[in-house]
């Protein structure tokens, strides 16, 4: 594994430090076991009782996905390819956002599905669902094993903790809150995680930015710098994409990643759609996404821009250390991208803002494993578990099946991490497994739900020939026969997988038998009356400033501006 010399990077904490992380972490197992009052039923434990506020549900929602790759990832991101990395936000995240809300989440919330595997189920049968319903939590085992890696070189790097060390004791809180509470603890630790995360990232923004003389201090710099001018804008991104052609660059953003890859993960992704779930009424679960959309739009400018900053003001990320790394070889410091966030602190945190920044950068890590614990709980215990394996039994045992899970899904999590340990970019392994997983399933989804027609044998068969055909694209790649640096690689596997699922699900449609129309209502959009799709207007749902539509309204005008403006 690679450590940067250690005394490079060690923090010296403090006693201020190390109280304000002792009593995050007192904070954290006791919103697990107040959370563990309210779980009588499995449906309390995996769905939090569906009785959760909107707004509570929405930060849970950005929250989960601003884990340790997501803070660690686009902060390496912005220190190797600059503000192109805004595009994972305001291209591969707020239209997929605000679809889910407005489209897919009455679907979801309306049939009582309580996964998206169940959903696969009822439309596709149990060949698709377990295809489904295994690759998924296979992806989130892995994805917290990642989370679970980098959280622990963080506290060896910085206070100095062993790795092994790091990992259990991090496993471990996770893992009582999760099994305690299950999907309230998680959800309620997640929005006091997204607080702690701004706290210990807005600081930094701030004196990184005032170190290197303003945006414009900032800018110059950049420009200067390896990589120089295409670092300063979104647009067209051709070093994110690895594409020598404007136009093929802007394409592989607009359809690999902000349509394949970003639908693929925000509409289907479980990790996701379980937060909009939990919600109290049709009208918030719509809210959820939208509401999570608004700070979503706004973080490229906490975990970019301090990546950037790091690549032109710490001596192991700038001039030829950098220039290297964008070469694909050693730095002569020894330091990675994934190192950016981390060696920015060293340099302008003081003690006191320290203790909050690593408690940030731990909460960052423990919302992000949180809610991969919390969906594979869910998606084994009930479409695998008691599907397959233990059907009929009292709800007690589900829920006591469940927190053993999470048990195991956490041993396996330790297991994982020392693959994501092998990658220095690790939005690079996040990406690869993204094109593996959601994007045929995303094709298999949206096709299934607008196309009646489209048959069970379809449904299992474009999922298994989709996955392959990602697979077939990275192992390509891998063996230098595809040549595409940055992300490219998992933009094309993406791309693949969505157009060899459709064409398969097509083909086999055409020489298989469809279901009765009477068993697709609810689940196909032509075949269900509008009237179960609507939601509540009055009471708590009451008000302009909560009504679904137009709140993405607003957001998709705020997003396109930032994308001219940067």
């Amino acid at each position: 594994m690679h450590v940067l010399a250690a005394a490079n990077l060690r923090l010296d904490a403090s006693a201020i430090d190390y109280v304000l992380l002792a009593f995050y972490f007192v904070l954290v197992l006791g919103i697990g076991y107040l959370a563990r009052r309210q779980v009588s039923t499995s449906l309390d434990f995996f769905l939090s009782g569906r009785s959760l506020p909107a707004w509570v549900t929405g930060l849970a929602f950005i929250s989960a996905n601003l884990g340790a790759i997501e803070v660690m990832g686009m902060s390496a991101n912005g220190a190797q390819y600059g503000l192109p990395t805004a595009h994972y936000f305001w291209i591969g995240a707020i239209p997929a956002m605000l679809f889910l809300g407005v489209v897919m989440m009455p679907f979801y919330y309306g049939s009582k599905v309580r996964s998206v595997p169940e959903f696969m189920l009822r439309r596709f049968g149990p060949a698709a669902h377990w295809v489904n319903g295994a690759s998924f939590a296979l992806a989130q085992i892995l994805i917290a094993g990642a989370n679970l890696y980098l959280l622990a070189s963080v506290v060896n790097l910085l206070l100095g903790w062993s790795i092994w060390v790091s990992i259990i004791v991090a496993a471990l809180i996770v893992l009582v809150y999760t099994a305690l509470g299950g999907l309230s603890a998680a959800i309620y630790n997640e929005v006091l995680q997204f607080f702690v995360i701004l706290a210990a990232l807005i600081p930094l923004t701030i004196v990184g930015l005032y170190k290197v003389g303003g945006w414009s201090g900032l800018m110059d710099k950049v420009g200067a710098g390896p990589g120089g001018t295409p670092q300063l804008h979104s647009w067209p991104g051709n070093q994110l994409t690895g594409f020598g052609s404007n136009f093929l660059s802007v394409l592989g953003l607009v359809f690999g990643l902000g349509f394949v890859l970003s639908f693929g993960y925000w509409t289907t992704n479980f990790v996701e759609v379980q937060r909009a779930m939990a919600s109290k009424s049709m009208s918030a679960a719509r809210r959820t996404p939208i509401i999570g959309a608004f700070p979503k739009m706004f973080i490229p400018f906490i975990v970019i821009i301090p990546g950037m900053i790091a690549a032109v003001t710490v001596t192991e990320l700038m001039g030829d250390n950098k220039q290297a790394l964008l070469d694909g070889k050693a730095a002569p410091s020894g330091a990675k991208f994934n190192d950016a966030l981390l060696l920015l602190m060293r340099d302008v945190l003081p003690n006191g803002i320290l203790g909050v920044a690593i408690a940030g950068l731990l909460a960052s890590f423990m919302a992000g494993m949180a809610a991969n614990l919390s969906s594979f709980n869910t998606v084994f215990t009930y479409d695998i578990f008691q599907t397959y394996i233990k059907k009929n039994r009292p709800d007690a045992y589900y829920l006591t099946t469940g927190r053993v899970v999470t048990v195991i899904a956490t041993l396996l999590a330790i297991g994982t991490a020392a693959i994501a340990s092998t990658y220095s970019n690790l939005m690079d392994y996040l990406q690869t497994l993204f094109s593996f997983f959601n994007a045929p399933l995303f094709a298999t989804f949206i096709l299934g739900m607008f196309w009646k027609r489209m048959t069970k044998a379809a449904g299992w068969s474009g999922l298994v020939f989709g996955t392959l055909a990602a697979i077939v694209i990275f192992v390509l790649s891998e063996m230098g026969v595809l040549d595409l640096p940055g992300q490219g690689t998992s933009f094309v596997a993406a791309i693949a997988a969505f157009v060899v699922d459709i064409v398969v699900s097509v083909g086999v449609t055409m020489v298989t038998k469809p279901k009765p129309e009477e068993e697709l209502v609810g689940l196909v959009y032509s075949l269900t009356p509008r009237d179960t799709l609507k939601h509540e207007t009055t009471g708590e749902d009451a008000g302009w400033y909560r009504k679904p539509v137009l709140l993405a309204g607003i957001a998709a005008v705020i997003t396109i501006v930032l994308n001219i403006a940067f």
